[in-house]
């Protein structure tokens, strides 16, 4: 059986291939740094609607669930979203659909996160927008960065035919502000990048990086940005067709 995780075709090995991934030291401090990153830069309010586009098995849902949000699904696999009921429940609201053409109304949520999504996506600077269409108040993106080591070792292992990596894209600090530059022009962005220290080959330790303003290391493992949506509109001035009237009371 063959699956669409939105633009890379995954098969049930590439799956658990990937669930082995999200398990590994590398996937685990992803996990443990997103509940901090969506605290500083989505700011959430319990009970907001959030969209987790490309929301896979589930696993950033659950993590979202902890802090108080309405989290609703996304994903391109009926496999995957099965996966994620079967976890999940009726705690979420689950639905099939591509990145690119979200199948959801304009505003219909207060913030839309795409977690390690935008990897595996034909067009993301299409899905930056759709994320964006749906999101009245904030869009989070978080990535696995190329600069990184651990990025480029999940790159090498592309390299060599790991079937998980080998048509991801993988972005760094600079490809990601030039992405959202297309997609948001100049909407206000705030940005974190998650350290990883190597101890052994086979062993990684979380440690994020803490400064003055948080995290701004371009060379983190882990890149998250939070760009507020701001709506501008131009308004034609129209000559009026009839002549003004004083009223007087």
């Amino acid at each position: 059986m063959r699956i669409f995780l939105m633009g890379l075709v995954f098969d049930r090995k590439i799956a658990r291939m990937y669930d082995s991934w999200y398990n590994s030291p590398q996937g685990r401090a992803i996990d443990k740094s997103i509940e901090h990153l969506t605290l500083t830069l989505l700011d959430p309010k319990p009970g907001e609607r959030v969209l987790d586009i490309g929301c896979g098995s589930g696993n950033h849902i659950i993590t979202l669930n902890r802090l108080g949000l309405d989290v609703s699904g996304v994903d391109a696999s009926a496999y995957m979203l099965r996966k994620a009921e079967e976890r999940i429940g009726r705690h979420c609201y689950f639905r099939k659909g591509k990145a690119e053409a979200l199948p959801f109304e304009d505003n219909e949520f207060d913030s839309a996160v795409l977690i390690n999504s935008l990897e595996f996506l034909d067009n993301p600077v299409e899905a930056l927008r759709e994320a964006g269409r749906v999101a009245n108040r904030k869009v989070f993106v978080g990535v696995i960065n190329s600069l990184s080591w651990n990025g480029m070792v999940n790159r090498l292992q592309g390299f060599i035919g790991n079937p998980l990596f080998n048509r991801a894209r993988f972005y760094h600090f600079w490809q990601m502000k030039k992405l959202l530059k297309q997609a948001y022009g100049p909407a206000p962005v705030r940005w974190e990048g998650v350290g990883m220290r190597a101890l052994r080959v086979s062993e990684m330790r979380f440690s994020p990086k803490k400064n003055r303003t948080g995290s701004q290391s371009p060379f983190g493992f882990f890149l998250a940005f939070s760009i507020t949506m701001v709506y501008r509109i131009k308004t034609d001035n129209l000559p009026l067709s009839v002549n003004a009237v004083s009223v007087q009371e």
